[in-house]
């Protein structure tokens, strides 16, 4: 597993690789965390946030990557494998960014519709209340 410091590198020359043009509005830029942040819809410790855009606010708009979600999910990944993870990480939240610009919210859907059919897999895990479904808000 690569550290952290490891990480940001190869993040940030990732992020080289993008067009200047996508960074349009982006003014927080990218930030990597140290922390694993478990999505609120996991039910056995299987689903994690890898990457989330942010749009607005008084940080205005802005990538959070988180590479403890990376080691829990991919700490056993060759550095390479790990890298295009990232790279598809980092890709999906730019397409969040530039669909936010043109008023676009397709990706959202395909989000909500992976929470959807993730939670829709299984027996609910005992103990925890079957809420409902994810459902994506015009």
């Amino acid at each position: 597993m690569m550290t952290i410091d490891e990480m940001q590198d190869v993040l940030d020359r990732l992020a080289e690789e993008l067009p200047e043009v996508f960074y349009k509005d982006l003014n927080g830029g990218i930030v990597l965390l140290p922390e694993a942040k478990e999505s609120e819809y996991s039910k056995r410790k299987d689903l994690y946030t890898l990457g989330e855009y942010h749009r607005g606010g008084a940080m205005g708009s802005y990538i959070k990557i988180y590479y403890g979600s990376f080691e829990r999910l991919f700490g056993n990944l060759s550095d390479e494998a790990m890298e295009k993870e990232l790279r598809k990480t980092l890709r999906h939240e730019f397409r969040h960014h530039l669909e936010n610009l043109s008023g676009e919210r397709g990706l959202e859907y395909e989000d909500a519709n992976f929470i959807r059919s993730y939670l829709e897999r299984d027996l609910p895990v005992r103990g925890k209340k079957k809420g409902p479904l994810p459902r994506f808000r015009k």
